[in-house]
């Protein structure tokens, strides 16, 4: 039997751990985090990160730095930060392309699961069908029609494998229509591309788009979401518009660490990322005239998602015959 001694400094062993955990948790960071964006400045993955990095240094009391590490689909940025050390001082702002990614590149540098531990969800983008104020068409069925009249449609997308290259093969999949892929670094191309008639058209990100379709110097045929967004109430989905079944493409964000990071680094994370992102003030303030929906989660329902959109991505490659290059 234990004596009254073992017993104590048994009861006083098992208290150890937990206030350890406390104690490291409240501890992190020491030193300045870097929120690496594998996309150029001006789209949503990098509004989120330098929104979460202004919050974060406060509450942190570490200078949160982002550095945005764009090329091959989000491949260079992304393989960066799978190689970093486990520590949680380096994070990643990721998308949809880090599952779409495994289905166009044949030698992906990085595994989209194993090499990484979820943190949390941060929101969702909207992506629309969007042509220059001056194309003849209103509607998805006029823009359809127009298209396999003259042939001769461009789209402009961030690269091979991003939801906007996906989203317009879907379309031509679907439709039958023939269009001329223009990839460009970022959101940012994209958009000066459409509004100097250098593309047709785009089935891009919400948020750098509506500023231009308020203006009324570019036109919003239809969403490329599931459902209609409050953004654009009036302008249908193209699974309504066509109507075309089973078109559907909804475009997330994460944020992600190198696998292996302390749970208690992650956990640290989590809530603070999750504060922010619900907070009443910045979903009014700075996503929702942004064009993005608030989105959190825990890092395993993270996984899950990120883990389902591996095997719904495949079936849509599959589908629209896209092979790896």
């Amino acid at each position: 039997m234990m004596n009254r001694k073992s017993f104590l400094a048994a009861g006083l062993a098992s208290l150890v751990t937990p206030f350890e955990l406390i104690q490291a948790q409240q501890s992190w960071p020491t030193k300045s985090i870097k929120f690496i964006v594998p996309l150029t400045p001006g789209g949503s993955n990098d509004l989120l990160a330098r929104l979460l990095a202004e919050k974060m240094q406060i509450d942190f009391g570490q200078t949160v730095v982002v550095d945005n590490k764009p090329g091959a689909g989000g491949n260079i940025g992304t393989e960066f930060v799978a190689k970093q050390p486990a520590d949680g001082y380096t994070i990643l702002l990721s998308a949809n392309t880090h599952v779409m990614n495994v289905n166009f590149f044949k030698q992906l540098p990085y595994d989209p699961v194993k090499d990484f531990q979820p943190i949390s969800m941060v929101g969702l983008v909207p992506f629309v069908l969007t042509v220059n104020a001056q194309t003849p068409v209103n509607n998805l069925n006029e823009f359809l029609s127009l298209a396999k009249a003259k042939g001769n449609f461009s789209y402009g997308t961030a690269g091979i494998g991003t939801p906007h290259h996906l989203a317009a093969e879907m379309l031509k999949s679907m439709t039958g229509i023939e269009m001329i892929h223009v990839p460009y670094k970022g959101a940012a191309g994209i958009v000066q591309a459409l509004l100097s008639n250098e593309i047709t058209c785009t089935i891009g990100a919400i948020n750098s788009l509506i500023p231009h379709i308020n203006s009324g110097k570019l036109k919003a045929i239809a969403v490329a979401s599931n459902n209609r967004t409050s953004l654009l109430p009036d302008v249908p989905s193209i699974a309504e518009a066509g109507p075309l079944p089973g078109y559907g493409l909804d475009v997330w964000a994460a944020v992600l660490a190198p696998a292996g990071t302390p749970r208690v680094v992650v956990d640290r994370l989590n809530t603070e990322i999750v504060k922010i992102i619900n907070d009443p003030q910045v979903i009014k303030e700075r996503l929702f005239v942004a064009g993005i929906e608030p989105m959190t989660s825990t890092p395993e329902r993270a996984m899950e998602i990120i883990k389902a959109d591996l095997v719904k991505y495949s079936k849509i490659a599959k589908m629209i015959n896209i092979k790896p290059e």
